[in-house]
């Protein structure tokens, strides 16, 4: 079914623009016009999934990305459809025609072209790599499968939600402190370059001043950066392309996971958020029905730490001798006790997607209290490390001004 891009105004007179699948042109103008909108432009984008389109539309919109909340609230939409027992090419048609985001809609008004023409749902996902990742599309897969579609699509709304919210805490946590550090760097680069140079100027004046010793430090700091700027402002940017380089090199990378992991504050921090992220993601994809194996397959990128990663592979070679998941993730001393033991509990009483979403939410509760934590205890911290080093700059400059006006006296 063709797929028209327009723009219009609404009974308000707000302008309107977007695309909807429709037999034909006159067909669309109704639709627009049933839902109180006059069309002032309309035209044909062909069906790009069905290859008619340009290669620069298909290529922008399999390359596109789509924020997690629009994808976890057309995921919530379809599963409401889907449960209502509307068929899934109608549910995909109601939920193209819902979702504002332009990529999104597309997307899913391709699939449900694809849909309609034979094409098993979780293969139209596959077409779109950036929007709908593995763990999306193997339990889209286990919930066609299995004809649990609607279940397994609420829980995966449930479970990118979540996660949403785990990492925006993180996120605003951070934010904080760093805007405090560079704004602090600022404020001593401007009193370094702009304010120290012409106090310079004033003490000049007064050769029979002695200036103390911390004064012409912090000159002397003052006069480097004045005349070799740009070398400061290299060594930064080489010293952060070196370990950009390093981290995104694959031995760099397993050794950062490693160090992240032991860094004082926020190597804990780092661990219950990656424990947080494997036990949810495995809970989610063994309750949707995948396999054991295939689960971990990809619960090993999810973590998004090498030695975590290396741990689950572990476990996988485990599994696959016949054997269980607890050895493996104990031995490698990076999972905390409360994990390893209902995990183990979980294996023996055949509840392990249970335990692992109790010990997922246990860990979401403790990063939601650490990042509480760190974010009432770094503000200060930055703002009395700031205060100290201005206080120190301002120190070295009035001591000698109050010297020059004993001398002048």
């Amino acid at each position: 079914m063709p797929i028209f891009e327009y723009k219009g105004l609404d009974k308000t007179g707000k302008s309107k623009k977007g695309t909807l699948d429709a037999e034909n042109i006159r067909t669309a103008r109704l639709k627009l016009k049933k839902d109180g909108i006059f069309v002032t432009d309309i035209k044909n984008k062909q069906n790009i999934g069905r290859g008619t389109g340009s290669l620069t539309s298909r290529k922008k919109i399999s390359d596109g990305k789509v924020p997690i909340r629009d994808l976890s609230m057309m995921t919530r939409q379809l599963a409401t459809l889907l449960k209502a027992n509307i068929p899934l090419v109608d549910s995909l048609s109601a939920v193209s025609e819902q979702v504002e985001h332009p990529i999104l809609k597309e997307a899913i008004a391709d699939s449900k072209n694809l849909v309609n023409e034979g094409s098993p749902f979780y293969k139209t996902l596959e077409r779109y790599p950036k929007i709908f990742n593995k763990i999306f599309i193997s339990m889209a897969e286990a919930g066609e499968l299995s004809g649990t579609l609607d279940v397994i699509l609420l829980r995966l709304a449930e479970f990118t939600e979540a996660q949403d919210q785990l990492n925006s805490k993180v996120k605003s946590a951070l934010t904080y402190p760093v805007i405090m550090l560079v704004a602090t760097v600022l404020l001593l680069m401007g009193l370094f370059v702009f304010v120290i140079p012409k106090m310079v100027a004033v003490f000049e004046s007064a050769p029979e001043l002695q200036l103390p010793w911390y004064s012409k430090m912090i000159i002397d700091m003052s006069g480097f950066m004045v005349s070799y700027w740009y070398i400061i402002i290299g060594i930064f940017f080489g010293a952060y392309f070196v370990f950009r380089n390093w981290k995104n090199s694959p031995h760099g990378s397993a050794q950062w996971d490693a160090i992240s992991l032991t860094l004082p504050l926020f190597g804990p921090l780092t661990r219950m958020v990656a424990v947080s992220r494997f036990t949810r993601t495995l809970a989610t994809l063994l309750v949707g029905g995948v396999p054991m194996l295939q689960a971990l397959d990809i619960v090993r990128n999810v973590v998004d730490n090498a030695v975590l990663a290396k741990a689950i592979d572990d476990a996988r070679n485990n599994i696959t001798e016949g054997e269980s998941i607890t050895g493996p993730l104990k031995r490698s001393g990076q999972f905390p006790p409360i994990v390893i033991h209902m995990v183990n509990i979980g294996e023996k009483t055949g509840e392990l997607e249970n335990m692992l979403i109790q010990v997922s939410e246990a860990f979401d509760f403790q990063v939601r209290n650490k990042v509480d934590g760190l974010t009432s205890i770094m503000g200060p911290v930055v703002i009395i490390v700031m205060g100290f080093v201005i206080a120190i700059i301002v120190f070295a400059i009035m001591v000698p001004m109050f010297e020059m006006s004993n001398i002048g006296a």
